[in-house]
C-alpha cells in the first residue's frame, strides 16, 4: 500500500492504538509490523480471527495472555546447548504455563468448530507440565535456587549451615571472653569477604595470633580472623564452592531440557505471539465498539454510520458513505471546518483497517472493497525549499496519482483545484474527475466550487455531497448528504454576524441570475430532503413499534400454547391415574354381570341393579373429579341407518357389541356384547367409527372445566409492586383464557393510583382483554378494575 497515504490517513496512529492493547513484546512487534493487504482471502481470514476473539471475550471473559514473554534469548541459547540463567528459565516457565492455561481455557464448555482459526491455533500448542514443575520446584526466583533442587544441593547447603554455627560459636566465645574483650575495639563478629573477623584494636595486633583482612581508615581497628577459625572458613569456603558447582548443574540439567524441546517451544512462543496479536485486535474492536465489514471485490463502499477512530467518541458524529454502484464519484460541498476532509479521512482509514483484518467503528452490514491501492491528496504540503505553492503541491501528487491509478483503485482528493484562478482552479478539476469517470475508478472530492456541484448534477456516475451547516447556530453539524449539493452560505452567515442588509443585496447584483436560481434550487432541495428525513424516522419508529409489538405477541402466543401443553398434559396424567383406580373395579362389575346369567329372573334382576349402583358411584366419583360424567353425560346424536352386524358401544356400560336386532318405534333394540345379549335404547349407543372424535371432544370439555374449576374469578394486588403485579396480572389473564371464564375482577386498591393506573396502561395492550372499566358501586369502586375476556 502507497506510504504516503498510510502516512496522511494517519495509519500508523490506528496500528499503535492496537498494539497497545497486546500484552508481550512479541505481540506488539506483530500488531507494529501490520500492512493492508490486497488479498481478499487473506483478508476474509484476518478479520474472522478477529471476530471469533471478540465473540470469545463477550462469552468467556478476558483470554489467560497473562505470563508470556519474550524468551527468544533464552531459546537461541538453548538452541546452541548453553546454560540458562534463574531469570531466562522462570520466563520460559511462566510461558510453558501460559499456553497450557490457554488450552484449558479452550476445552472448557467448547462449541464443536465454534471458533475455527483460534481452536486451530490453540490446538496447536504443546504442553511441558513437566518441565514447568521442574523449573518452579527448582528456582525460587531469580537470584535463588531452592535447597530441594537436588539431594546432593541439600546436603552442602546443610553442611555450610553446620560450619557457619561452629565460626559464629568459636568466635562468640572469643568476644565473651574476658581475656579478649580488652583486645577488641567492639564486642562484635563482622565480615570481610565471605571471612568472619574481629575487630582488634591496633597496639593488641599480636595479642590475637590470625590473618588480617581489613583495616579501619583512621587505622586504629584491625579486622583479624583468627588462627582458631581459619581452618573452619576454609571448609566454608570449600562448600560454597561445592555449591555453585552444583547449582550450575542444576540449571545445566534444566537447560538441557528446554534444549531437547527446543521445536516444540519455539512454536509455542510463536503461536502465543499470534494469539496475543489476534486478542489485541479483539479488545479494540470492542473498546471502539467496532464491527466486521462484509468485504466485496466489487469495488463497492457503503459504510452505515461511520466514525472517525481518532475523534472523541462522546462528539463525533457518524456518517454514512456509499460509493461504487449507481455513481463512481462522490463530490462533496460545503463550508470550511464542516467536516469534509474528516469524512475524505474516515472513508480512506476504514478501508485500510478492514484490509488489514480490523474491525471498523461503524454499524453492523457495512460493506468494504478490496483497492489495489489508495491513493490521499490531503492537507497543504508547501514546501519552502523546493519553492512550490499550495497548488504546485497539490499538483504534483494529483501528477502522481493519475500516472498509478488502475480501475481497482480509491482516491481521495481534497480541495480539488484549489490555490489558483477559481476559473482554471475549477476546469482543471472537472478535467481531472472526468479523467477517473473515464477510468472508472472510485473517487471521493471535496470542492468550494459551485461549477463542480452542476458537473456532479449533470453527469451520470457523478453524485453531490454535502455537509450541513446550521445558520442559526453559525455551527456546522458535521452531518453528510449524499445526493445533496451544498449550499453556499456566505449571505446568510454574513447577515446573522450584523453586515448590513443594503452590502448583502448589493453583492448579490454582482451574482449571475443563473447562480442565484441554483442556489435557490439547492436550498429547496435541501428542504425537501430535511422533510424526507424526518418521514422516514417517523415511518422507522412506526416499523420498530410494530416489530417490537408483533415480537410480544408471538412470545405471548408462544407462553399460552406452552401453557396449553402442559395442561393438556397434566389432565391426560390425572385420567390415566383414574382408569388405573377404577379398571380393576369395572372389571369386577362386568364379571358380576357374566355371573348373573347364570341365575335365575329374581336374582338376575337383583345382580344387575347393584352392578348399575356400583358403576353410577364410579361415575358420579369421576364428574365430582373432573366437573364432567364420564361416559353418559356427554351428549351425542343417535346413530341413523343402522345395519344388522354393525358394531356399536353401550355408553352406559362402557362396553362394545354387534346389533342383533333393528330398533323398533320406540327406538329400542338388542346388542350382542361378548355371550350377553343387552336391550338398550338407540340413545344409549354409539356407532364405533364416532367414538375417536367424540373422545377428543371430550377430552378438552374436562380441560376446560377442571380449569374454569381452579381459577378464581378475582385477583388481588394489594400491598404489591408494580413490577410485581404486572408479572402476576400476565399469568392470570392466561389462565382465565384458557379457562374460558368472560369477566374478573382485579383488586389493586386505591392508594396513590399509581398501581391502579400501571394495571390499566398494561390491560391497553393485553391479546387476552376484550374491554375493562372500574368497579361499580358493589364491586370495589376505584379500588377494583374489571375486566371483560375475549
Amino acid at each position: 500500500m502507497n506510504e504516503k497515504t498510510l502516512r496522511v490517513l494517519e495509519y500508523q496512529k490506528i496500528i499503535k492504538l492496537v498494539a497497545d492493547e497486546t500484552v508481550s513484546g512479541l505481540g506488539r512487534e506483530i500488531a507494529s509490523s501490520l500492512k493492508p493487504s490486497n488479498n481478499i482471502y487473506e483478508i476474509k481470514e484476518w478479520l474472522q480471527e478477529t471476530t471469533e476473539a471478540v465473540e470469545i471475550i463477550l462469552k468467556r471473559g478476558n483470554f489467560p495472555l497473562e505470563g508470556m514473554h519474550d524468551i527468544r534469548v533464552a531459546l537461541k541459547k538453548a538452541e546452541i546447548g548453553s546454560m540458562l540463567g534463574m531469570d531466562e528459565l522462570l520466563l520460559t516457565s511462566y510461558t510453558l504455563a501460559s499456553a497450557r492455561k490457554i488450552k484449558a481455557f479452550m476445552k472448557e464448555d467448547r462449541g464443536e468448530g465454534a471458533y475455527p482459526i483460534i481452536e486451530d491455533l490453540v490446538n496447536l500448542l504443546s504442553e511441558y507440565k513437566n518441565i514447568e514443575n521442574s523449573i518452579n520446584s527448582s528456582i525460587l526466583n531469580d537470584e535463588e535456587i531452592s535447597d530441594n533442587a537436588s539431594p546432593e544441593l541439600n546436603t552442602i547447603r546443610r553442611k555450610i549451615r553446620d560450619k557457619h554455627s561452629q565460626v559464629k560459636d568459636k568466635l562468640n566465645s572469643m568476644v565473651t571472653s574476658s581475656t579478649y574483650q580488652k583486645y577488641l575495639q567492639e564486642q562484635i563478629v563482622t565480615m570481610r569477604g565471605d571471612r568472619y573477623v574481629l575487630p582488634v584494636k591496633q597496639e593488641y595486633r599480636g595479642n590475637v595470633p590470625g590473618i588480617v583482612h581489613d583495616q579501619s581508615s583512621s587505622g586504629a581497628t584491625l579486622f583479624i580472623e583468627p588462627m582458631t577459625v581459619v581452618e573452619l572458613n576454609n571448609d566454608l569456603t570449600q562448600l560454597k564452592l561445592r555449591e555453585k558447582e552444583e547449582i550450575e548443574r542444576i540449571l545445566i540439567a534444566l537447560s538441557a531440557m528446554i534444549t531437547e524441546n527446543y521445536e516444540g517451544i519455539k512454536t509455542n512462543m510463536e503461536i502465543l505471539s499470534t494469539l496475543d496479536f489476534i486478542f489485541a485486535k479483539a479488545k479494540f474492536s470492542l473498546k471502539y465498539r467496532c464491527s466486521e465489514p462484509i468485504i466485496n471485490i466489487e469495488g463497492r463502499i457503503n459504510i452505515k454510520k461511520a466514525r472517525h477512530p481518532l475523534l472523541d467518541p462522546k462528539i463525533v458524529v457518524p456518517i454514512d458513505i456509499r460509493a461504487g454502484e449507481s455513481f463512481n464519484i462522490l463530490v462533496i460541498t460545503g463550508p470550511n471546518t464542516g467536516g469534509k476532509t474528516v469524512t475524505l479521512k474516515t472513508t480512506g482509514l476504514l478501508n485500510l483497517m478492514a484490509q488489514s483484518g480490523l474491525h471498523i467503528p461503524a454499524a453492523d452490514y457495512s460493506e468494504i472493497p478490496v483497492f489495489d491501492q489508495i491513493y490521499a491528496d490531503i492537507g497543504d504540503e508547501q514546501s519552502i525549499e523546493q519553492s512550490l505553492s499550495t497548488f504546485s503541491s497539490h499538483m504534483k501528487n494529483i501528477v502522481t496519482i493519475l500516472a498509478n491509478i488502475s480501475e481497482n483503485s480509491l482516491v481521495l482528493l481534497d480541495e480539488l483545484g484549489a490555490g489558483t484562478d477559481p476559473t482554471e482552479g475549477a476546469a482543471l478539476a472537472m478535467a481531472i474527475l472526468d479523467l477517473l469517470h473515464e477510468k472508472n475508478v472510485r473517487t471521493v472530492a471535496t470542492t468550494h466550487y459551485s461549477e463542480l456541484k452542476i458537473y456532479a448534477l449533470t453527469t451520470p456516475g457523478v453524485c453531490n455531497a454535502s455537509v450541513e451547516f446550521d445558520i442559526e447556530t453559525l455551527q456546522p453539524t458535521y452531518k453528510l448528504s449524499i445526493g445533496v449539493p451544498g449550499k453556499s452560505n456566505a449571505f446568510e452567515i454574513s447577515k446573522k454576524l450584523g453586515l448590513d442588509d443594503l452590502i448583502v443585496e448589493k453583492a448579490k447584483e454582482f451574482i449571475t441570475k443563473d447562480k442565484i436560481k441554483f442556489e435557490d434550487v439547492i436550498a429547496a432541495l435541501e428542504e425537501s430532503r430535511k422533510k424526507a428525513d424526518e418521514e422516514k424516522y417517523i415511518a422507522q419508529r412506526l416499523r420498530n413499534e410494530i416489530e417490537k409489538a408483533k415480537e410480544e405477541a408471538d412470545k405471548r402466543l408462544e407462553k399460552i400454547m406452552a401453557q396449553k401443553d402442559r395442561i393438556i398434559e397434566e389432565a391426560n396424567r390425572s385420567a390415566r391415574l383414574m382408569v388405573e383406580k377404577h379398571k380393576e373395579e369395572v372389571d369386577s362389575l362386568i364379571k358380576q354381570l357374566r355371573d348373573a346369567i347364570d341365575k335365575d329372573n329374581e336374582e338376575k334382576a337383583r345382580a344387575i341393579e347393584k352392578v348399575r349402583k356400583d358403576f353410577k358411584s364410579i361415575e358420579d366419583e369421576t364428574e365430582k373429579t373432573y366437573g364432567v360424567a364420564h361416559t353418559t353425560r356427554i351428549s351425542h346424536k343417535p346413530p341413523e341407518k343402522l345395519k344388522l352386524g354393525d358394531t356399536v358401544k353401550i355408553l352406559n356400560l362402557n362396553q362394545k357389541g354387534n346389533i342383533i336386532t333393528l330398533p323398533d318405534d320406540n327406538g329400542n333394540l338388542t346388542v350382542q356384547a361378548g355371550i350377553m345379549k343387552i336391550n338398550v335404547n338407540i340413545k344409549d349407543i354409539q356407532m364405533d367409527k364416532d367414538i375417536k372424535e367424540e373422545v377428543i371432544t371430550q377430552r378438552y370439555a374436562r380441560i376446560e372445566k377442571a380449569k374454569a374449576s381452579q381459577v378464581p374469578h378475582q385477583l388481588d394486588l394489594r400491598g404489591k409492586t408494580l413490577d410485581e403485579t404486572l408479572m402476576d396480572i400476565d399469568k392470570y389473564l392466561d389462565d382465565v383464557y384458557l379457562a374460558g371464564i368472560p369477566t374478573v375482577t382485579i383488586i389493586h386498591g386505591k392508594g396513590t393510583g399509581v398501581l391502579r393506573n400501571g394495571v390499566k396502561d398494561f390491560l391497553k395492550n393485553h391479546a387476552h382483554v376484550k374491554s375493562f372499566r372500574t368497579g361499580g358501586y358493589n364491586e370495589g369502586g376505584l379500588g377494583a378494575t374489571i375486566v371483560e375476556i375475549k
